[in-house]
């Protein structure tokens, strides 16, 4: 089984790699703060584990997609939804009678290494995508003003996905 995404996939638990106090310091002090349920220094989500959902209209190449292309581990599969683990994140792929594929990404992996990553995906015959008035180089990798790269592909229902490395 190819283990594209799992293999290149760097999960942040260093302070340094994902910084969300340091974010939340970086406000405006013009920005009005919304009111939170949360008490000072409380969270009311952020320890919870986040679950993940792609629609599919096609379960049988959405399995093969995400199982046997990707290398996701399936977990489960009832009536409602293909279960994959991400890395530790639930996938649920929910199966739907109606889809309109959204025109920006709807799910993204961190990778350690892009172009590695984008080459294992082309070897598997996925397409990176290429977009107008992006500098994108010969992978269909764009370098973000951040510093980040990032490309995208679509799985088979059309639905934008993502590779970055931060």
């Amino acid at each position: 089984m190819i283990d594209i995404l799992r293999r290149n996939s760097g999960i942040a638990t260093g302070a340094h790699l994902l910084d969300t106090i340091g974010m939340a310091k970086q406000r405006s002090g013009n920005t009005p703060q919304k009111a939170s349920l949360a008490r000072p220094g409380e969270s009311i989500l952020g320890s919870q584990e986040l679950v993940a959902f792609v629609a599919t209209r096609d379960p049988s190449r959405a399995k093969e997609f995400y199982r046997d292309t990707l290398g996701l581990p399936l977990v489960s599969e009832d009536e409602f939804a293909l279960v994959f683990d991400a890395a530790g994140t639930m996938l649920r792929v929910t199966r739907v009678q109606e889809l309109a594929a959204a025109k920006y990404t709807v799910l993204g992996w961190r990778v350690r290494d892009i172009v590695r990553t984008a080459k294992e995906l082309q070897q598997v015959h996925i397409i990176l995508e290429r977009y107008a008035g992006m500098q994108q180089d010969e992978l269909g990798i764009w370098n973000s003003p951040s510093g980040a790269k990032v490309a995208w592909f679509k799985d088979p229902d059309g639905n934008t996905l993502s590779i970055t490395e931060f």
